[in-house]
């Protein structure tokens, strides 16, 4: 019996769904809408013409409708990449796996997948409420080193440089490095501010903050915000990009993050009124797809 058959590798529910998601494969539209916090899949399935189906297992909420005549589901993933690779996982089974026999299926079905959050910025010179699209996802988290990877996913140049421009500490991997969807860039990023956008797999430590527990690297925040490729710079933090990037890149999917801005690290702002912020980002977020 192939790994790929067996009913630990791919499990579902009594249902017929798959696991976490708790959907089966007629719920999956082509077009996917990430957010890591829940309550904001009904900021985005408020604005569709209709809602199908609606479905809620532990932190992941999922609504499936029609926006402007396209089928879109947005789903809520929760935080980080431990998420982002069920996720992405269970969306890519759901339409290019056979359900009953665990096998992938002949034809492959390609999604677009684009992730709408929030983050703060590394750069003092961007105001908060900007959006940010991110050309490249650099991944602190080393989720992607236990993928077996084909040439051409990795931007092994970018990872590179980063490790030796800001003297990373191998103790804590390797840092990767994946390129956005070059379609959806073009296709919804007008009037957006473009950079490299760091993926932590913490929220505290990771990202410099300083509680109770003092950094390994007090320093790295400044290095990492001094840090320029080929002109483009880290711009913020956040905690799925890499992921959703790299296993994307994997499973043939196009895929993309657009963060609204709600704090900037340098200049210690916060945003008054984010939320209305991403209520418009997602209008024009549908629009654009849509458009």
């Amino acid at each position: 019996m192939k790994n790929s058959e067996k009913e630990t590798e791919l499990i579902l529910n009594p249902d017929g769904s798959i696991y976490h998601l708790s959907l089966r494969p007629e719920h999956v539209a082509g077009t996917v809408i990430l957010v890591g916090d829940p309550q904001r899949v009904e900021i985005l399935s408020s604005q569709f013409s209709r809602v199908e189906h609606k479905v809620s297992n532990r932190e992941f909420i999922t609504h499936t409708g029609e926006y402007k005549g396209m089928r879109v589901m947005v789903i809520g993933t929760g935080i980080g990449t431990d998420n982002i690779d069920i996720v992405m996982n269970e969306l890519d089974a759901l339409v290019n796996v056979d359900l009953q026999t665990r096998m992938p299926r002949e034809e492959h079905t390609s999604l677009r997948i684009i992730r709408l959050g929030t983050t703060g910025l590394l750069q003092p010179d961007i105001p908060v409420d900007s959006v940010i699209a991110s050309e490249w996802g650099l991944g602190l988290d080393a989720l992607m080193h236990f993928y077996r990877l084909v040439p051409g996913v990795l931007d092994e140049e970018l990872g590179r440089a980063v490790e030796q421009s800001i003297a990373w500490d191998p103790s804590l991997g390797r840092p990767y490095a994946v390129r956005a969807s070059d379609p959806l860039m073009e296709q919804l990023t007008e009037g957006m501010t473009r950079g490299i956008t760091l993926t932590a797999p913490g929220f505290y430590g990771p990202q410099g903050r300083v509680l109770r527990l003092e950094p390994a690297d007090p320093d790295l925040i400044n290095r990492l915000s001094a840090f320029s490729y080929y002109g483009r710079r880290i711009l913020n933090f956040e905690m799925e990009t890499s992921a959703l990037y790299g296993l994307g890149k994997l499973l043939g999917h196009e895929v993309l993050t657009l963060c609204v801005a709600i704090a900037n690290r340098v200049t210690g702002e916060f945003s008054a009124n984010y939320k209305e912020t991403v209520r418009q980002t997602a209008r024009l977020l549908l629009d654009r797809l849509a458009g």
